[in-house]
């Protein structure tokens, strides 16, 4: 019998803010997937953490370390998290999609920015905008972490502020099964929570620059939203199945 693949979620930190910022979003993963594994990658030696199963010490630390350790993921399958996330839902099911692919990722949510639209050494369609690194999932095999090398080293040899420009192009050129996920799982946006009704999306990951400032004050808001959204639909249902009683009455 063939062993289960190890599952788990890794944050990769430089400085102690953002330590601090992964915990949190670790602890909001553990509230919802108790069982998960989380590891954490940081310049901080010192981590104590309920949140956290596993750390590892970096080194040369800097503001895009992802690129240099995520490859080096203890996990089988493994989704990688930014610091600033916030998980809202069980999340076990993801790692199915990895039954298929390789990789998943969403895209971009500010696509039509030139920082996002950047060129490296070739020119791609529009249609194949950037992938937000962020939240990345995949597995550990011989492809993905190619990949992830590439990118590491394609990072360090250009001068892009953004890891996202030279992952957009590594990917364009593999033949790595991609899936691309819903924006439900990459939330950059709280304005979403304000349109989308409860059979567009289910929010799943929220992924907010603003965790950075307030990152209780944050997640607290996107909480209230949530809860005002489910219940406005829920009041809609109960209406609707008392007018369908009605109606059944009149029969």
């Amino acid at each position: 019998m063939s062993k289960s693949p190890t599952k788990g979620i890794i944050y990769i930190t430089a400085g102690a803010s953002f330590t601090r910022l992964a915990l949190a979003s670790a602890e909001s993963a553990k509230q919802h997937s108790p069982n998960i594994r989380v590891h954490l990658f940081s310049d901080q030696p010192d981590v104590q953490s309920p949140w956290i199963d596993g750390l590892s010490l970096i080194e040369n630390p800097h503001v895009r370390s992802k690129v240099d350790y995520i490859h080096q993921t203890p996990f089988d399958y493994t989704l990688f998290l930014d610091a600033d996330t916030r998980i809202i839902s069980d999340i076990h099911s993801l790692f199915d999609v990895l039954k298929r692919f390789d990789l998943a990722i969403a895209h971009a949510q500010k696509r039509n920015h030139f920082p996002t639209q950047q060129k490296w050494t070739e020119d791609i369609p529009y249609a194949f905008p950037q992938m937000n690194s962020g939240v990345l999932l995949f597995r550990k095999n011989e492809k993905s972490i190619q990949l992830l090398k590439d990118w590491q080293q394609a990072y360090h040899n250009n001068g892009f502020w953004k890891d996202q420009v030279t992952l957009r192009e590594l990917i364009w050129k593999s033949d790595l099964r991609i899936s691309i996920l819903p924006p439900e799982f990459n939330i950059r946006f709280a304005k979403y929570l304000d349109v989308w009704t409860e059979k567009e999306a289910a929010p799943q990951i929220l992924h907010y620059a603003k965790f950075k400032e307030d990152f209780n004050a944050s997640y607290q808001e996107a909480k209230g939203k949530i809860q005002t959204r489910r219940q406005h639909w829920q009041a809609k249902w109960i209406k609707l199945k008392w007018i369908w009683q009605e109606l059944k009455s009149l029969v």
